[in-house]
């Protein structure tokens, strides 16, 4: 007889089944008082300590290679006239969109695979991703559209690729299973429709699509930075502020109406918040794959927490794009690859490992 998850004892069917660890109370001088586990925190920040190595050592590479040391007194204002130029107007934009494009990939992809309670529920196989992808080729190819105009259409086809998946998989209520299972089939069918608005281009706009396709950081600026951090910095709160019911939502929906959840309207707010961060990440820095299914669940492996682990999703999402980046520009000599070519090399043999260990686990 299969025994029914239930918070205590922390089983989830989007990752491993653990023991749930009694959180510490921190009390603040103001009298408030704070439940946080203590691994899931040391994790969070590890995690942001490798994210800022990793970001001085991104920042020191390049043409003009700068010393960690040069690249931390740059940042603090300190630098020479030509430090300051190639660290605030080449290196750092670059940097944060890396930065900001995984913690957005990682949040969304914790969840959806919570939502879902499946770890095979991630924007990149459910087709948000490849919705994404439809507006932006559209925009270059049927309306040879610049820059922002591509953005916008990356946005807006993530948004009505959400919409449609939602509203298919509605069926009192939306369930976990019908949701991915759709959601697969949508991804193909988009996928199909990219090949096509390939095939239609020039020359010109099919190598376009293409390399925009790809994923990639290189020539990434300010103008990519800004609305980017203002999307994360709304979304990404929004998100942690419905943790707790994202975990009662993990038990079934109906434990979670047990315990006062809203639930379709909690899932109906952070699958918003989802597919708009998986959006906006997509026309920052083109379709990036991988990142969203792998970073929850290495979060989740190194806290050995049960519950969606959003904040070390955020902080490993990061942290595996920039690594991804930082190998992509220097493990190849003088060739450099775009970022999204490591991380889907890495992400498919990810793939198929967690398909192996979910089908021997039973759970597949």
């Amino acid at each position: 007889m299969k025994r029914t998850p239930t918070a205590e004892s922390g089983t989830t069917a989007a990752g491993k089944t653990g023991r749930a660890r009694p959180a510490r109370a921190i009390r603040t001088p103001g009298g408030l008082s704070v439940r946080t586990d203590v691994r899931s925190a040391l994790v969070v920040l590890l995690l942001l300590a490798a994210v800022c190595a990793m970001s001085v050592i991104l920042i020191g590479r390049g043409d003009f290679p700068m010393a960690p040391g040069d690249v931390v007194a740059t940042l603090l204002g300190n630098g020479t006239a030509a430090q300051e130029f190639i660290v605030q107007e080449l290196r750092l934009p670059r940097v944060l969109v890396g930065l900001l494009v995984g913690a957005a990939l990682g949040v969304g992809g914790a969840v959806f695979q919570s939502i879902s309670r499946n770890p095979l529920g991630s924007p990149d196989v459910i087709g948000f991703g490849q919705g994404a992808t439809v507006g932006a080729l559209s925009a270059i190819v049927v309306f040879q559209a610049g820059s922002a105009a591509v953005a916008g259409g990356a946005v807006v086809g993530g948004l009505l690729t959400g919409t449609g998946i939602y509203l298919l998989a509605w069926k009192r209520g939306v369930h976990g299973y019908r949701l991915v299972l759709i959601g697969i089939g949508v991804a193909a069918m988009l996928t199909a429709v990219n090949h096509y608005l390939i095939t239609k281009a020039s020359l010109i706009d099919a190598t376009r699509a293409v390399l925009w396709m790809t994923g990639s950081l290189d020539g990434r600026d300010w103008a990519q930075v800004w609305p980017l951090l203002a999307v994360c910095a709304v979304l990404i709160p929004l998100a942690l502020v419905y943790g707790r019911p994202l975990r009662m939502l993990e038990m079934g929906d109906d434990a979670a109406y047990a315990l006062g959840v809203r639930v379709e309207r909690t899932r109906l707010v952070l699958m918003g918040a989802a597919v708009l961060l998986v959006s906006v990440a997509t026309a920052a820095a083109g379709p990036i794959t991988f990142v969203a299914l792998s970073a929850p669940q290495l979060a989740r492996r190194l806290t050995r927490a049960p519950g969606p682990n959003l904040g070390p999703a955020a902080a490993m999402g990061a942290l595996l794009l920039l690594v991804a980046d930082w190998t992509a520009t220097s493990a190849f000599g003088d060739r450099q690859l775009p970022a999204g070519v490591v991380t889907g090399v890495l992400g498919g043999c990810y793939l198929l490992w967690l398909l192996v260990t979910e089908r021997k686990a039973g759970r597949i």
